[in-house]
């Protein structure tokens, strides 16, 4: 299995052992407050925030962050050019002309923009500090006493599961086609390609048979017990991540309407 996935670093991580529930609490609030906000400040100040908690707190590298944040920042940005550029209205900040069009931002533009970029880098750097610091066992254990339908907490379990056995199985097949010239070559990267995606399918097929198999001979009733650790909260614990999210959500309110442009 490849050694840098999530769950590595969360199991490995000092805030594991701090409550789910609270854990939970504190991203679903900094999410709420981020998404609301009408300003760039409160977003950035959570991304920043949950960040440091990640690497710092989390003991997260902070490259393999770097790396983890680049694909959905890469992905915002893209995003957030298409709204400057063809969005707003107001005093132009810049223009330029592309293929006989006229394109510019103006500055109710821009911070439509900033403001969705912000709230984009906020969300997804919440969901990476409860990813990166709860296992997901623990994080399905914490649906189901959630009172999720136990069906969808299973099916998602299996799965999260079988993403990371077929995957296992892509990177062999891969290496293997690699040694043997596979991908040497524009029309025999798209052969082997296929063959390993045909393959795959009936790997996966089989591997659902053999689980099928392996629940029956388990006397599977049609529910997986999961077990909760119950790890209680202490006061300093509670009073932070209330001085937390009183915090943002003043800094939210305080700078409601404001601009950084």
């Amino acid at each position: 299995m490849h050694p840098s996935i999530l769950d590595d670093y969360a199991l490995k991580s000092p805030l594991r052992h701090k409550n789910s529930r609270l854990k939970l609490a504190i991203v679903a609030a900094a999410l709420l407050v981020g998404i609301s906000s009408t300003s760039p400040v409160a977003p950035l100040f959570i991304a920043l925030t949950m960040s440091f908690a990640s690497i710092r707190l989390g003991e997260v590298p902070a490259g393999f962050y770097a790396k983890l944040l680049a694909p959905p920042l890469a992905f915002a940005l893209f995003g957030t050019a298409v709204i400057l550029l063809f969005f707003g209205s107001g005093p132009e900040i810049f223009s330029f002309s592309l293929l006989g069009q006229s394109l510019g931002a103006t500055v109710e533009g821009a911070e439509l923009s900033l403001l969705v970029l912000s709230r984009t880098v906020s969300g997804t750097s919440c969901l990476f500090f409860l990813a990166l610091t709860t296992p997901m066992v623990e994080l399905f254990a914490l649906l189901k006493g959630l009172r999720i339908p136990d069906s969808l907490v299973e099916l998602s379990m299996m799965i999260y599961r079988y993403i990371f056995v077929l995957l296992e199985v892509a990177i062999s097949m891969t290496h293997a086609q690699a040694m043997r010239l596979g991908y040497d070559g524009f029309l025999r990267s798209i052969r082997s390609f296929s063959m390993m995606a045909g393959t795959l399918f009936i790997r996966s097929w089989e591997q659902g048979e053999r689980l099928c198999t392996a629940m029956d001979a388990r006397c599977y009733d049609g529910r997986l017990s999961l077990f909760e650790e119950k790890r209680p909260v202490k006061a300093q614990e509670l009073l932070g991540a209330c001085g937390y999210v009183a915090a943002i959500a003043a800094l939210a309110y305080l700078t409601r309407g404001t601009a950084l442009i």
